[in-house]
């Protein structure tokens, strides 16, 4: 049975002065992703997805050379839409995302509310995961849609599922194509391969 692998972009390198869109991968998301993708390259993956943020389509990208495919862009993929505030530094970001998991049904600081995004994330994984290829596919996203999604699939509020075991991004889930289903939960990229 054919997966879909769900990967968060790993680090990045963090700039106030430009959209958080269009933030990079760091040397040290670059050099995590190229592991990744070597830890794949004899899996049978025949699809990449990415999210239109470029640290997402960096990571899509890497993934993609290696293996000698295309990146398909979703920007149904992206993380929730933060443009009403822009950049918040931490620990004050860190407050703001919480309240975005802990009221759910709420707009918190004009942020897109945690449900649409959810929904939305839904729509596009299932899109991705109804692509006729045989093989696994890859969708390289971030933490917050891979929350949000884990949350769906381990059906509990929102808030309440399980998370990305490093905070620096850069895990994956195993997911089952048809029906959607956690096969395996969060792991590192460096443990992706590891049974």
């Amino acid at each position: 049975m054919s997966s879909l692998i769900f990967v968060t972009h790993p680090e990045v390198v963090i700039d106030p002065h430009q959209p958080v869109p269009e933030w990079p991968l760091s040397a040290v998301g670059r050099a995590r992703m190229e592991r990744f993708a070597e830890t794949i390259a004899e899996s049978g993956v025949t699809a990449v997805y990415a999210s239109a943020e470029r640290k997402a389509r960096d990571g899509a990208e890497i993934v993609a050379e290696r293996l000698g495919l295309p990146v398909a862009v979703d920007p149904e993929l992206g993380e929730n839409d933060r443009s009403a505030t822009g950049y918040i530094a931490p620990p004050e970001f860190w407050e703001v995302v919480a309240e975005f998991f802990g009221r759910p049904d709420e707009s918190i600081r004009g942020w897109e509310r945690a449900v649409d995004a959810q929904a939305r994330i839904l729509r596009a994984i299932q899109r991705a995961a109804a692509d006729e290829t045989s093989g696994d596919i890859v969708v390289v996203s971030h933490g917050g849609v891979g929350s949000l999604l884990t949350d769906h699939l381990q059906n509990v509020p929102i808030g309440k599922g399980t998370r990305p075991p490093h905070a620096g991004g850069g895990c994956s889930l195993v997911i089952g194509r048809n029906p959607l289903a956690l096969l395996r939960d969060w792991r590192t990229v460096e443990d992706h391969g590891r049974d």
